[in-house]
């Protein structure tokens, strides 16, 4: 079995990266994305990239930084709030955005994974959403077809994995990840702590090791907050 524990993102993503390709990202926010891999992208000076991602990122964090970069030329996402380079980048016309619902973007991915190539769904018809796209009635009611997301790369972030690449989520950071995961021709995982084959409980495994290529540890990890609130303590 090839060893798929590499030392560092910029080994893990060699011979993998190049102009034009379509990423798979995981990630909600700020939790469960793949920080390190990010930077070994930007690194790397690849450019055109198309992401597929919930969002991407906030200003200078996340996709965010190869938005200010310029590496990014689409964006496959559901929620662009946060990100104030994003904003203007779409509407100076120099980022290419294809808006999908959340809930539709998640199974685009799990359905490449799955190797199925469109479906129909009612979420979206009738708006923005569905011009272009084919529309089919089933029991009276319509539907639109969207297609799987087949990426050239899935990149990923996870909180234990054992030598053989299967892969355990925290909580909420398991969000987008074992969908971006098994849409990737290639998965590279960077984990938080790698533990001995075995080691796991075979129940609580998120994602095989079947759809992991490469990791890296990338501990030791900063946690960022998206929106910091604090309590109000002038009592007046």
């Amino acid at each position: 079995m090839a060893k798929k524990l590499y030392p560092d993102a910029a080994s893990a993503l060699d011979g993998l990266l190049k102009d034009g390709l379509l990423i798979a990202c995981g990630g909600f926010g700020l939790c469960g994305i793949p920080e390190r891999l990010i930077d070994a992208v930007r690194e790397s000076g690849v450019r055109d990239l198309t992401f597929a991602s919930n969002n991407a990122g906030i200003d200078n964090e996340g996709i965010g930084k190869l938005l200010r970069t310029r590496q990014v030329k689409k964006m496959i996402a559901s929620y662009v709030g946060e990100n104030k380079e994003f904003e203007r980048q779409y509407l100076a016309g120099e980022l290419e955005v294809e808006f999908c619902p959340q809930g539709t973007l998640a199974e685009r991915m799990r359905a490449g994974g799955a190797g199925i190539p469109g479906f129909y769904t009612k979420t979206g018809v009738g708006t923005l959403v569905a011009e272009g796209k084919e529309v089919k009635s089933f029991r009276g009611q319509d539907y639109i077809l969207e297609e799987g997301i087949f990426a050239d790369l899935a990149l990923v972030k996870a909180w234990k994995a054992d030598e053989t690449g299967n892969v355990v989520f925290r909580k909420t950071a398991r969000n987008f990840n074992v969908p971006a995961a098994t849409c990737g021709k290639v998965c590279v995982v960077e984990v938080e702590e790698l533990v001995p084959t075995g080691s796991l409980d075979p129940d609580a495994i998120h994602l095989p090791g079947v759809y992991v290529q490469r990791m890296i540890v990338g501990s030791p990890y900063e946690k960022k907050i998206e929106f910091r609130t604090v309590r109000n303590t002038d009592v007046g």
